[in-house]
């Protein structure tokens, strides 16, 4: 992927609810909070689901931008994953992802963190390929 791709696009698609979680116990650290990187991983995933909406490809994650940690997530509380694109190359999609925990104990919805990440499109052999190409994934399990 090249940062200087003539054919990128930029502009923030509608933000759009890509993932939702109910946090559990095994999520936690030793103060009840959820760890940093079990948000890491939902905002990856929640990535993955915008990209997908460009195209049936394997999506590969190339970067991830600063994280920061806003507020805590608690035992309990559901995790939202906002995600919008926010640029588009020839092989790749860059995502904003918004994450809102909604409080188990007052419904309030607290911003947790924001990350913008960078997905490529990749054929089997993982070699980058034009997203805007036919399906290259199986639908069907």
């Amino acid at each position: 992927m090249s940062t200087a791709d003539p054919q990128a696009t930029t502009g923030t698609s509608a933000r759009t609810l890509a993932l939702r979680v109910v946090t559990m116990p095994r999520d936690t650290n030793q103060y009840g909070t959820i760890f940093g990187g079990v948000i890491l991983s939902y905002i990856d995933q929640a990535g993955f689901v915008e990209a997908r909406r460009h195209g049936v490809h394997r999506w590969v994650t190339a970067a991830m931008d600063r994280v920061d940690f806003k507020a805590p997530v608690h035992l309990g509380d559901t995790v939202n994953f906002y995600a919008s694109t926010v640029r588009m190359g020839t092989s790749s999609v860059t995502v904003r992802i918004e994450v809102e925990a909604e409080r188990f104990t007052s419904g309030q919805h607290i911003p947790v963190t924001t990350a913008t990440i960078t997905l490529v499109a990749v054929d089997a052999s993982g070699k980058a390929i034009p997203f805007r190409s036919p399906p290259t994934a199986a639908t069907e399990p």
